[in-house]
């Protein structure tokens, strides 16, 4: 890529600098086949395509951070091409110093001081702008570099965050089926069936950036129901899904931490007053809560690693497309988060 847009910036400005030097033989009348056109285009443009590239890929690379290196670099530089095209100027000089004066028709002589000075003018002008194209290529390759390593920065920090969140989810699941065996439940088969079928979707499914919502609202539901098992009369839980499901991407794993958090510090046994997740969806805008009445004494501080790990990958993923609402009352924690989606 970066070549590419080398190569076409090169070719763009040569063909600017031809078509500049076609409008100047074109409005000066002269044939393109002259002696003096020849001449102009032979040798000038190899002294001048000289100046650019050896500004370009020599000083400018080796000697720019030596600041007085490479102003002494210029200098012999142009003073080079200078002597070089003096010599062809004398060497020429019927065909580049004389000219016929546009009103009285007699022969002049350009005085040699005077053409070594605009000569000076031209080298300088091939000299900076190879410097121009070199730093303008030089800053856009620095800032594709700099969104490289963002987003490696970035994606390295979100493997980080969600290594961190399997084994969270793990560890509690695993806690709840060890309470299962402890009580000797019959469940207790069904829930170690229910928790591999969980991490399959965490192991395989979920590697992408982006998964289907409907995939994940599954994730949620078998999660949900493996809580059921737990209680001999099930968890009371009540679960509402509306809107557009299918067709909808959304990152991995971003709900259950709420989930999460409703079953390890709220009472979800409690028919009178359940734990309520509604998830409603569009073409646009996901819309998930999710409310739990709060177990009496439970001193664990409210969020932990879940909630910690899934506000990060919001702001990582959806920078300025999200709202995260929660509210903790006395009685009552309500997560309700907004997605753009």
């Amino acid at each position: 890529m970066k070549d590419n847009r080398e190569i076409i910036s090169h070719l763009a400005y040569w063909l600017f600098i031809g078509a500049i030097l076609g409008l100047t033989i074109f409005m000066s009348g002269k044939s393109i086949f002259s002696r003096e056109v020849v001449v102009s285009l032979g040798y000038y443009s190899i002294i001048n395509i000289s100046v650019f590239y050896i500004n370009y890929t020599l000083l400018i690379p080796q000697l720019l951070k030596k600041y007085w290196m490479y102003i002494l670099a210029l200098v012999l530089l142009i003073a080079g091409m200078t002597a070089a095209k003096t010599i062809i100027a004398v060497l020429y000089r019927d065909v580049i110093l004389e000219h016929h004066d546009s009103k009285t028709g007699a022969l002049q002589e350009t005085d040699l001081s005077v053409y070594m000075i605009s000569t000076v003018f031209v080298s300088g002008f091939f000299i900076i702008s190879s410097c121009l194209i070199k730093f303008m290529l030089d800053w856009f390759s620095n800032i594709r570099v700099q969104r490289s390593l963002e987003n490696e920065r970035k994606d390295m920090e979100l493997q980080f965050l969600k290594s961190q969140l399997n084994p969270h989810f793990l560890f509690n699941s695993l806690n709840n089926i060890y309470s299962l065996a402890y009580q000797k439940s019959e469940k207790t088969a069904d829930a170690v069936l229910k928790l591999s079928e969980i991490m399959r979707y965490m192991i395989y499914e979920s590697n992408d950036i982006w998964v289907e919502l409907s995939k994940e609202i599954s994730y949620l539901e078998s999660y949900v129901d493996l809580h059921r098992l737990r209680f001999k009369d099930g968890a009371a839980i009540e679960m509402s899904i509306n809107g557009e499901i299918k067709d909808q991407k959304i990152i991995p794993l971003v709900l259950i931490s709420f989930v999460e958090n409703a079953f390890k510090h709220g009472v979800a046994n409690d028919p009178a007053d359940p734990i309520r997740i509604n998830i409603i969806a569009n073409q646009k805008i996901l819309h998930f809560s999710i409310t739990n009445r709060k177990r009496i004494g439970n001193k664990d501080e409210v969020g932990g690693v879940g909630l910690n790990n899934v506000e990060r990958r919001l702001q990582l993923l959806y920078p300025d497309r999200y709202k995260l609402n929660i509210v903790n009352s006395a009685t009552h924690y309500t997560s309700e988060l907004m997605l753009d989606i």
